[in-house]
Formats: C-alpha cells, sequence, structure tokens
C-alpha cells in the first residue's frame, strides 16, 4: 500500500513530476548497516551535542526521539543559533540571496505531513513539517534559462546533495524550518534544512546553508559513495520501499 502526504498550507503551482535524472552510480554500499559503522557510544535522549568518533566516509547513528536513527559525517553537529543563520542562494539567476532566519520565516510558510524513508531501511510515518517551498524560493531569486540543476551546501562544511530544477520546483520539496510542530533540533539538521519527500532521507540535506544553481548535477556526498543520484522512493538504490506519493 502506497504512504501519502498531505500539505496542510499551499503556496504557488507549481509543475508536474518529471521523470528521475537517469544517472545511476556504483552502488558501493548496500547500506548503512551493511559496512558495519562503529560508534563509540550510544546517547540517550537529549544528549545530543557529543557524538562519537566514526571512519572517514561513515556515519554516526544515535537512537533518537520519534522513530529516527540520526546520521552525521562529521564527529559531531554543525551548531548554528537562528541569530547567526545565512541562507544563500547563488549561481545562475538573477538575484544573488542572502536570507536570515527570520527572512525565511516571513515568507509564505506550507506544511506538509509525510513519511520519512531512509535508505537503510527504516521509516517514520506521518512526520509533520513546515517551512518554505523550494520552488518559491527560487522564483525569488529568479531562475536564469541556463540553470538546469541545484546544489545544496551544508554549514558542517561536508555534506552537499543536489537536485535537477524540475524535480526541485516540485510543490513536495520544502526548506524546513519547523518538525512536529517546533523548531527543527540541532540533531535533525536545524534551524534549517531540506526536505524531499518522495526520495531517499539522504536527498533532504540537514544543516542548510547556500543553495547553488548550475548547468549540470554535482552528485553529492553520498552519491559519490555510491548511491543513487536521482533517489526515488521504491525505484532507486536496489529498493522496493513503498512509494511516497
Amino acid at each position: 500500500m502506497m504512504s501519502h502526504y498531505r500539505m496542510t498550507e499551499t503556496s504557488t503551482d507549481t509543475t508536474s513530476k518529471g521523470t528521475p535524472l537517469g544517472r545511476r552510480l556504483v552502488l558501493g554500499m548496500v547500506g548503512l548497516g551493511v559496512v558495519g559503522i562503529g560508534v563509540g557510544r550510544q546517547l540517550s535522549e537529549g544528549l545530543s551535542n557529543t557524538v562519537a568518533s566514526v571512519a572517514p566516509g561513515l556515519a554516526s547513528v544515535i537512537p533518537a526521539t520519534g522513530g529516527f536513527r540520526i546520521y552525521t559525517v562529521t564527529n559531531g553537529y554543525p551548531e548554528m543559533s537562528k541569530a547567526d543563520y545565512r541562507l544563500t542562494v547563488t549561481g545562475l539567476v538573477d538575484r544573488e540571496l542572502t536570507l536570515t532566519f527570520d527572512d525565511i520565516a516571513a515568507l509564505p510558510q506550507t506544511g506538509i505531513t509525510a513519511d520519512f524513508q531512509c535508505v537503510t531501511g527504516w521509516r517514520v510515518n506521518d512526520v509533520p513539517w513546515s517551512g518554505v517551498l523550494l520552488s518559491d524560493l527560487l522564483r525569488e531569486a529568479g531562475v536564469k534559462d541556463t540553470a538546469r540543476a541545484l546544489r545544496f551546501l551544508s554549514f558542517d562544511g561536508v555534506y552537499t546533495e543536489s537536485l535537477t530544477l524540475e524535480q526541485a520546483m516540485q510543490p513536495d520539496v520544502l526548506v524546513a524550518t519547523s518538525m512536529w510542530g517546533k523548531p527543527i533540533t540541532r540533531e535533525h539538521g536545524g534551524p534549517v534544512r531540506l526536505y524531499v519527500v518522495p526520495m531517499y532521507g539522504y536527498k533532504s540535506l540537514k544543516w542548510l546553508s547556500g543553495i547553488e544553481l548550475g548547468a549540470t548535477v554535482v552528485p553529492g556526498y553520498w552519491e559519490q559513495l555510491g548511491y543513487d543520484v536521482d533517489a526515488w522512493v521504491g525505484e532507486s538504490n536496489g529498493r522496493s520501499d513503498d512509494p511516497i506519493t
């Protein structure tokens, strides 16, 4: 049975879902659980300021509330206050943007409740998110005709991700500031993160700091380790999970 998401508030209309980019990278790792990730310690709920050291290129897995398992590609969670937060939109745009957290909060907000599916197999049902549709930010910046793809940067300095422009303009891609009706916590990628509803969780970049528009797709951190660039749930990475539609 397919899972469905619902939007509790709506913004501007967008185009219909396009076909995947079609690029498949050789799958180097079936899943984080298969490659024997080392976690030096387990942290109980609420004790998330320190993360055990892990080998380069792997992630630490820490139990968390709400059924989520927390992954980080650095030795800890990066920290950024709302007051210091900045999101830049650069590259092939008409107007480069630098947005504060308050700037983002002042834009029209959209709520989406949907399942969150990790490529390693676990799933959290009916997670409510809210924030600004990525398509609205792109319209604010003005996308040049030569732009075909987006690259997302994290303020952890390591994590990157990508989408095609067509994927980014869909009404189920959110620049999220709220989760479960509360500000997104540090371990979940706050204060601002990406949420791409129909794709596996690694596409929903945490600690979002920059959006760069370019002419071609640049594979992100996990794609460089072998995961699919087009990470549609149930249609990629050799998995058959129920799609989120």
